[in-house]
Parts: structure tokens; sequence; C-alpha cells
């Protein structure tokens, strides 16, 4: 069988939506793979990579965030002209390769939309967008969505929800094995902040994150603790200069080595996200993976709910509620055995549901229905 994933971009390009893509290409040798994908430069390129054909269409210009190109028509032409693809995995939100895809796609092939989220931000080309959205939904012959209150909160997919399966989204467990030597860096971690628990953040410091919440919380936080927040973004320096409290400390973009350390050394996970453009929470999955519960707060419609489970692998707390994401800190940091156990239990959910091997497996049993 060959199966032919259409992505914004493909690695080594690294996003969210990129790492699936990856993830699945990668993880399925039993099958022909090939990947059509936006190049970031002008040109468009073919190559290999890792063992995969990769057709990169050059990008001719962007507007409200979505890669435009001349050259889109003929290279997925020429890609399903070439490779001949029995099912093409088709990577959601990507409206204008949507719409030459629906142009050609042949009849006898199969079409999976993987719905990785809805269009939130760009409201006012959504109208143009909504037409080759339906239309695409409506040509699926299957469509997995991440996690089950995405499925039933998306009001584009509720009119398909017959087709829709849940396909959640994996953290690559190798970069989350302690090896030799992890032991000691993650004491020196701890020893920087005087021995103190640490509350940690990682992620883009932009609107829907949430950081201006944890850094109010922080305020109400009574434990004798630190506060250390990695990754940047638009609003790191607006951050900075709203935030006059010694115990916050900004380390900047981490290596994937440090990111790793900064779990384990960590007593608290805060991830203070707002909105559903946080569709799932890969980067929560990833603190669960290293033993270190979570606090968030209540997200109608997101993925990051059911990732983690409130009172089981961490706690959930009123959206926006800033004293009670505070009080939730100052518990898990305050009660070692509740600690202890939804550190245990978020391990074990993240094993058994949110792995590369087990996305694999799924989306195998998939492709094996269709």
């Amino acid at each position: 069988m060959r199966i032919l994933h259409i992505s914004k971009y493909y690695y080594p390009y690294i996003g969210g939506v990129e790492n699936i893509c990856k993830y699945l290409v990668e993880g399925m040798p039993q099958y022909e793979r090939a990947v059509v994908c936006f190049n970031e430069k002008r040109n468009d390129v073919i190559e290999t990579v890792h063992g995969i054909k990769v057709y990169r269409v050059g990008t001719t210009i962007n507007i409200a965030r979505q890669a435009l190109s001349l050259s889109y028509f003929p290279m997925l032409k020429r890609a399903i002209k070439e490779f001949k693809p029995d099912i093409i995995q088709f990577h959601w939100a990507n409206p204008f390769p949507a719409a030459v895809l629906l142009t050609m796609i042949p009849k006898h092939v199969k079409l999976v939309i993987h719905w990785h989220m809805d269009i939130i931000k760009q409201k006012k080309i959504y109208p143009l967008i909504k037409p080759i959205e339906t239309a695409l939904l409506k040509r699926a012959d299957l469509i997995v969505v991440t996690s089950p209150p995405y499925r039933d909160a998306s009001l584009p997919l509720q009119p398909f929800k017959d087709k829709v399966k849940i396909l959640p989204n994996a953290i690559d467990e190798d970069n989350f094995i302690l090896r030799n030597g992890d032991r000691e860096k993650i004491e020196e971690v701890r020893n920087r902040y005087a021995n103190k628990p640490i509350v940690f953040f990682v992620g883009r410091h932009i609107q829907y994150k949430g950081l201006p919440h944890l850094i109010e919380a922080e305020k109400y936080v009574k434990s004798d603790c630190v506060f250390v927040i990695a990754g940047k973004g638009p609003l790191t320096e607006e951050l900075k200069a709203q935030c006059h409290s010694s115990r916050v400390h900004f380390v900047g973009k981490l290596s994937d080595e440090e990111l790793k350390i900064h779990h384990y050394a960590a007593s608290v996970f805060a991830f203070p996200s707002i909105t559903k453009n946080e569709a799932f929470g890969v980067a929560l999955a990833e603190a669960m993976y290293c033993g270190t519960p979570a606090v968030t707060f209540t997200i109608p419609g997101s993925g990051v709910n059911w990732v983690s489970l409130n009172n089981e692998t961490g706690l959930e707390v009123p959206n926006g509620d800033d004293k009670a994401f505070a009080k939730a800190i100052d518990t898990l940091l305050g009660d070692k055995e509740l600690s202890r156990r939804f550190s245990e239990n978020g391990k074990k959910r993240v094993k058994d549901n949110f792995t590369i091997p087990v996305m694999v497996e799924q989306m195998d049993k998939y492709y094996s229905e269709l």
C-alpha cells in the first residue's frame, strides 16, 4: 500500500504537526510513503529524507500565516502521478493545498483527513476557507482527530462525526529517557535554585499559552519555591517587564537535553493555556512522562483536560482563575503523597496512550479498515 502525506512543512522543519507527520511516515516501513509539503524558500525541491521521497513546493507568498505557491498545482499533480498513492493523508489546517488537492484527487484514492486543529485565528478569511473545508470533509473516507473533547466541540466536524476516529498525538520517548550522568545534571539544576521546589513552564510566549496568568498566580503562591519559565516569543519582553518577583527566572530556549533535565528537576509543571488554540498539549504529555504533575486550566473543547486528568494525573482549575491556579500549585508542593500518586499515574497514562508506537499501531489499524 502506498501512502502520500500532505503536510504544511516537513522535517527538518520542527513543529507540532510536522513532528506527528514525521512519526507516522517514519514509523510505518511496511508501507510505501512519500510527502508533499511547502519549502520555506521560493524554489521547488524533490529530495530524499531518511529514505522518504519529499516533494517540497516553493513558497511564493504568506498571507495570514498561510503559505501560497504558484507551483503547488503542478508539483502535487506530479507527486500523485509518480507515486500513485492508495491513500492520501492530509494534515489539516492547510486550506490552500486542500483546494488544489480537491481538483485532482483520483476517485479510487482513499482520503484521510488528519484534523490537528480548527481554524481559529484567521476569522476574517475563514468565510473563504469554509467551502474548501466542507468539501474536503465530504470527500474524506476517514477523519482522525487528536482527542474526544476536540471531536465533540469542533463545529466543522459535527456533520461528519460518523467518519471521525480518535488518534491521539504522541511524544518521542527517546528524548526523555534518563541516561548515564543525567541524575547529576538534574541535581545541578536543583542546586542552581538553592534546592527549592521548581514550578516549570515551557512553551512559546504567545497569547493563548496564558503566561500572564502564571505571572499573576505566582503572587499568590505561599510555598517557598521558584518559577522557571523556558521558551521565548513575542510576549517575552512584555512579561519580563510585568514581573517583579525575584523567584521568577526566564531561562530562554532550552535544548532537547536541557528540557529533559528541567522536566525531571521540576516539582510542578505549570500549563496555563487558556483557549482551544491549545488543541492537545504535547508539552503537557512530555512533563507527565517525566513524572511531573501538572496544573491546568479548564479549556472547553480542547484535548488538554483529557491528556491530564483532574485529580488523577494533576489538578485542573477554572479557566483564568489565577488564585485557584496558585492554590493548586501550593497543594501539589505541600502534599508529597498526592504529588507522588499523580506522578506515577501521569507517566502510566502517557506510556499507555501518547507514545509513537501506540499512535502508529492505531493508525495502522485505521488503514487496514479502509
